[in-house]
């Protein structure tokens, strides 16, 4: 039996036909500078390769996934990958829905829950007939529910009650969502404030959205209505002059309830020429549900709605009848509303509340329950509720649940890819981390894992350093072996950052508190319990603290929504709190997070961040463009003109395949180089538009020095780390971190007020240590500008470097939300309440 996986003449992307044995049944830690191969190595190769392989051993089709061109890889397990990507986006997806411990909760209170009875109002117990053990939670089972008519006398009165099912305690299903949201806890509601000018009247656009053919239209409409209905209405009179019920026709039009009722009895016009008319909140919210797959449709619309917590269920998603049902005097409402911490402890004192009959019923669901969250617990994520939703989660916590699945998985001989999972983990939790992985590993599987972490690389069986540099500089195997034989390796520098020979730079000197500060009063949004802070300006200030603690709900919920609702007029409403104080000292807010830059192969780093804009004005004021006629439209692959029409300007053809995935094929036209041979003749220092796509950005950084526009953003993804990027490469494949930087690469491009404040979440993301020093100088010149930074921030490198830092907890979920420590990185080290301050003490000796 093969003890290796064995990889020879491995070249794709940057990788330089490296040949590498990888031990089995170990763990596994794969990190280099970023850009230097290693998710190509993980993913693209030994990922794709183990499915490939895997899936033609059952005789299925491959599904696209081909096999490596001239390189041999043996040795491979079927593999698993837990990457970054969240996969779910739907808002009816929770915690509790995907980790299923909701399903097994919705079993618990449809066999043993209290309710009071529908006529009498005293308790009704579960009735005590026997259910079947095939009626345990089963994805099969969903479909068996309860009959409505199904009844059982209540013992008090004798009153029909009807039975209750799991159906009955679902949102996504119609016996159990609330009828008014449809499960989702939430309504989409117009703003009437946002079409109305009140002070006008509807001849003075007082309608706002209305133009001058809709005023003169439906004038004539509404002065028709008046006339059917008796209604003294003047279309010239203010509209914050106007009746009720002429507000109500305005609003509501001649058919709706509201304003039916100051006419009863009446029957509402059936034409135009009557006065049928349909109201304009009535027709926006008409408009905006038949365009549901009209995404830019929507998107005009918006202005005019806001999401608003669902009147009938407070947001609950459940009918009134499923809130009412208790198990030892909680809703399920009340359980979904618990850290996952929280409600192990609820189930573990259960028992002793329970009869003999609900211990036989409730006991083998509490078992399971119980495995399911000690799982959850396992990998840090005992802050999160089982409410919270799916979308919101970040790209550490989505892949954490992912790996609690695989932990009850019990599965042996597998490969396990894992991309970064100590993304958004606080130092304190990365033990608890590392001892999961551990015993995936301990079943008899391979774990491997890309990782920059210091703490993870110290724990490896087995560490491989990619590099030396990135991009072409990189896609070579530098060190491997143990991480004490990496260390003594002098070719390389992860070795010399983990025996403590090199460390991320240190500032100087750090600034002082200048008094210039915002301060955010009585936050309570979320688990924020009542915290008054101040955030000092012009700093780089660090906000920091376990998972769950409350930094993104303090930061992202209430500051940034604040900030953009003074500064920008948005819609969103800000989280709970009384005010803040200081916001006129900010005339901008950039917040710059991990959502991905692009979803389209079109959009890439170049084009995104303006780039390529300057890059194609420099090709059209060569002579050889002058003498053609060419503008700077001619150099670009999205738009008709000097593009390979064949292909589009993509360089590629999709083949259909019929049952097959579609094919890319390299263009037979344009070769794969997108351009015409006109525009290709064009040359800038020698090179045409195509090859400078295929150059990476320190590449045309030197091709372009002497154009100050491309020179400049080129520098900036430079010094954000970006400088191994291809100009061409596709949005769409670009990880969190490097979508993040080069949105970072963007707004620094730009002329900065000296009044700004950035918002920036994890930007260490995907981060050598090296490249951390290079990410912190960039932020350094901002705050030198006189520009204020905060970030929110797991890495203790970038907490050490910071002027303040706002340590929040000290645990996650309900025990977090506050403030533990603030100050100075030196002052904060001083507080043993702090989890950070424990560390950072030990990092400042």
């Amino acid at each position: 039996m093969n003890e290796t996986i064995d990889i020879r003449g491995a070249r794709l992307h940057n990788l330089k036909n490296i040949s590498l044995s990888i031990p089995k049944n170990k763990l596994v830690v794969l990190t280099g500078l970023s850009g230097s191969g290693k998710s190509t190595l993980g993913f693209d190769i030994l990922n794709r390769e183990g499915m490939r392989q895997y899936m033609e051993s059952l005789g299925m089709v491959t599904d696209g996934l081909t096999r490596p061109q001239g390189m041999t890889i043996t040795g491979l397990s079927p593999s698993i990958s837990v990457d970054q990507h969240l996969t779910n986006h739907s808002p009816r997806s929770t915690v509790g829905t995907s980790t299923e411990v909701f399903t097994y909760l919705r079993v618990l209170f449809a066999r043993v829950g209290h309710r009071p009875c529908p006529k009498c109002g005293k308790d009704v117990p579960p009735p005590t007939f026997e259910f079947a053990e095939d009626e345990l939670p089963d994805e099969a089972d969903e479909s068996q529910t309860v009959n409505p008519e199904d009844t059982f006398p209540c013992p008090h009165c004798g009153a029909p009650v009807p039975e209750m099912g799991m159906a009955n305690f679902s949102f996504n299903k119609p016996a159990g969502a609330c009828p008014t949201c449809t499960g989702l806890g939430v309504v989409r509601q117009v703003v009437v404030s946002r079409m109305l000018d009140e002070s006008k009247s509807i001849a003075e656009n007082g309608i706002t959205f209305w133009d001058e053919f809709h005023i003169n239209y439906y004038t004539k409409i509404l002065e028709n209505a008046s006339l059917y209905f008796g209604l003294d209405m003047d279309v010239n009179q203010p509209l914050n002059q106007l009746t009720e019920p002429a507000r109500d026709l305005i609003l509501y039009g001649t058919n709706s309830p509201k304003f039916l009722k100051h006419f009863p009895g009446v029957k509402p016009p059936r034409t135009n020429a009557q006065g049928n008319f349909e109201g304009i909140v009535t027709n926006m919210l008409r408009r905006y549900d038949e365009h549901a797959d009209n995404e830019a449709y929507r998107q005009k619309l918006e202005p005019y709605f806001a999401s608003q917590v669902c009147p009938d269920c407070g947001g609950t998603r459940l009918r009134p009848e499923s809130r009412a049902v208790t198990v030892a005097g909680r809703t399920i409402i009340d359980i979904s509303q618990l850290p996952l911490n929280e409600l192990d402890a609820w189930l573990k004192s259960l028992p002793t509340g329970f009869s003999t009959q609900e211990t036989l019923i409730g006991g083998p669901i509490i078992n399971d329950l119980d495995d399911r969250i000690h799982r959850l617990l396992e990998v840090g994520v005992g802050y999160l509720t089982l409410e919270r939703s799916s979308p919101t989660l970040s790209a550490g916590e989505a892949q954490r649940l992912r790996l609690a699945s695989l932990l009850g998985s019990g599965l042996t001989g597998v490969l396990y890819v894992l991309d970064e999972p100590t993304i958004g983990l606080h130092q304190r939790d990365t033990q608890s981390l590392i001892r999961v992985l551990r015993r995936l590993r301990d079943l008899g599987n391979t774990v491997l894992v890309i990782e920059h972490d210091l703490e993870m690389m110290h724990a490896a069986d087995y560490l491989i350093d990619i590099g030396p540099g990135a991009g072409k500089y990189g896609g070579e195997v530098v060190a491997c072996g143990t991480p004490e034989e990496v260390m003594r390796n002098p070719a390389s520098l992860t070795g010399k950052y983990l025996s403590g020979e090199r460390s991320v730079p240190m500032p100087e000197k750090r600034r002082a508190y200048n008094r210039r500060e915002l301060l955010i009063n009585n936050a309570r949004q979320f688990n924020l319990r009542n915290v008054t802070v101040s955030i000092p300006l012009r700093m780089l200030v660090a906000v920091t603290g376990v998972s769950g603690s409350g930094k993104s709900s303090l930061i992202f919920d209430i500051l940034d929504k604040a900030l953009r609702q003074r500064l920008n007029g948005a819609n969103e409403q800000p989280g709970k709190h009384d005010r803040i104080d200081g916001m006129d000292q900010v005339d901008k807010v950039i917040t710059i997070d991990q959502e991905h830059i692009g979803r389209i192969p079109r959009s890439n780093a170049a084009t995104y961040s303006d780039a390529f804009t300057a890059i194609r004005e420099a090709f059209a004021a060569t002579d050889e463009a002058r003498k053609r006629k060419f503008s700077p439209r001619h150099f670009s692959f999205n738009v008709p003109g000097g593009r390979c029409e064949r292909c589009e300007g993509s360089g590629t053809l999709t083949v259909k395949m019929h049952f097959m995935p579609d094919v890319e094929v390299r263009c037979p036209t344009c070769h794969g180089r997108r351009f015409t041979r006109e525009t290709l003749a064009v040359k800038f220092n020698g090179y045409d538009i195509s090859q400078v796509l295929d150059m990476t950005v320190e590449e045309a950084l030197q091709v372009f020095k002497q154009v100050p526009a491309a020179a400049s953003r080129l520098q900036v993804m430079s010094d954000v780390g970006l400088g191994y990027l291809q100009l061409g490469q596709p949005a769409t494949t670009l990880s969190g971190g490097e979508a993040q930087r080069v949105k970072l690469a963007k707004e620094l491009g730009r002329k900065s007020t000296g009044r700004t404040l950035y918002l920036l979440d994890e930007p260490t993301t995907g981060l050598h240590p090296d490249d951390t020093g290079r990410l912190l100088a960039v932020l350094q010149r901002l705050v030198d500008a006189g520009n204020s930074v905060i970030v929110v921030e797991h890495n203790l490198d970038l907490v050490r470097a910071a002027d303040w830092v706002i340590d929040m907890g000290p645990e996650g979920g309900d025990a977090g939300g506050r403030v533990i420590a603030e100050g100075t990185p030196e002052q904060v080290a001083l507080v043993k309440e702090s989890y950070t301050g424990q560390y950072l003490a030990k990092m400042l000796k």
